[in-house]
């Protein structure tokens, strides 16, 4: 009896034991678990359409400080670094040589006009003796030949008084423009030489200042057009394409495509009253051809490539993703114009794509309108 009694206690906490496990398997979930993701609602705005190029920022106006003379360079008058205007003292050379060659130009000068008068006045004795046929036609012709050659000579000295004047004048070399000085690379004492290479120092001027930079020919057209229709609007950003340093205006279209690299050059102009542009800098440039109005768009991250072509994830209304295939247009730094296979209002994956297959459920949060709150 006791045995039977053991036996019928068990079988009750083994059916008990039962009835509370199967109620458990069946409240498990027997489909798959939703995926997390991100998602934005596909928006419609006014989409710029930049073209850039990497470009190089170049002074409006870059001289070498040469000088046009030799001689011991005696005094600097700038500072390196410095602004200077047109017309300021930047060097002085040795001046004593030049204004010696200068004071005997101007005494050979005053030598000829004095023997000049002198043969003037022997012309006219000559010409009144042969009126009253004490001197000869012969002499008369002799004494004008001398006047007329000490003509020339006084026009040879006013030549040699104005070249001495001029190698005077080099002695002091002047800012030919506004302008920056740049680092001086010969000191004062050094002898300097007319055929040097080097310069003396370098003169940039930098408002305004311009920038070259290339695009692909194909864009040629596009650019063209854009310039008929009124100013092109050029914004220079940095190295990283970040930070926008300043804004100026298309000036020219080079005249001919680089065959090698199939690209054409463009000039911008930039006021740089803050002198944000350095000659040298490497800049990214962006050009504003036009503007696409109205387009839809998504968030550049939601844009994938696979074997067939691009796709975006697309959120349905049973909250569930699917694959489509689109065609893109434009795109900028984080949007991307959908030319077809959306509409605005749908929602499409951007982050967590890589756990997605067709049909899997999702989960997420409240999206954001692709380009909500961006001026167009």
């Amino acid at each position: 009896m006791t045995c039977l009694a053991i036996l019928a206690a068990g079988g009750a906490v083994y059916w008990y034991w039962m009835q509370g496990v199967e109620p458990a398997r069946a409240a498990r979930p027997t489909g798959p678990a939703a995926v997390p993701v991100s998602i934005a609602v596909v928006g419609k705005q006014d989409m710029p359409i930049y073209f850039t190029g990497l470009g190089t920022v170049q002074a409006s106006f870059t001289v070498g400080i040469h000088s046009q003379v030799d001689g011991k360079l005696e005094e600097v008058r700038f500072t390196e670094g410095q602004h200077v205007k047109k017309g300021d003292v930047l060097v002085k050379i040795d001046p004593r040589l030049f204004q010696a060659a200068l004071d005997q130009a101007k005494a050979k000068k005053a030598q000829d006009e004095a023997l000049l008068a002198s043969a003037d006045k022997d012309l006219v004795r000559f010409k009144t003796l042969v009126a009253k046929a004490v001197e000869s036609q012969q002499n008369v012709d002799r004494q004008q030949g001398t006047v007329d050659q000490l003509k020339a000579s006084i026009a040879a000295d006013e030549a040699m008084i104005e070249t001495a004047q001029t190698n005077l004048d080099y002695t002091t070399i002047r800012a030919p423009s506004d302008g920056r000085m740049g680092v001086r690379l010969v000191d004062p004492g050094n002898i300097v030489h007319a055929n040097d290479a080097g310069a003396i120092v370098t003169l940039v001027l930098t408002q305004p200042t311009a920038v070259m930079f290339t695009l692909p020919s194909r864009s040629l057209d596009d650019v063209r057009e854009a310039m008929s229709r009124g100013p092109v609007e050029v914004t220079a950003f940095d190295q990283d394409n970040r930070k926008a340093l300043a804004t100026g205006t298309l000036l020219l279209v080079d005249n001919i495509i680089d065959q090698a690299s199939a690209t054409i050059k463009l000039k911008a102009m930039f006021p740089n009253k803050d002198e944000k542009l350095w000659p040298g800098e490497f800049v990214n440039a962006r050009v504003l051809v036009g503007t696409n109005n109205d387009a839809v768009v998504v968030p550049s991250a939601a844009i994938q490539r696979g074997p067939d072509g691009l796709f975006v994830w697309v959120v349905n209304t049973g909250d569930k993703a699917e694959p489509r295939p689109v065609q893109t247009g434009l795109r900028n730094e984080s949007l991307t114009v959908v030319t077809s296979g959306l509409a605005a209002g749908e929602r499409v994956v951007t982050d967590g794509v890589y756990k997605l297959k067709r049909d899997a459920p999702v989960s997420y949060s409240a999206p954001a309108t692709a380009g909500a709150g961006r001026n167009s």
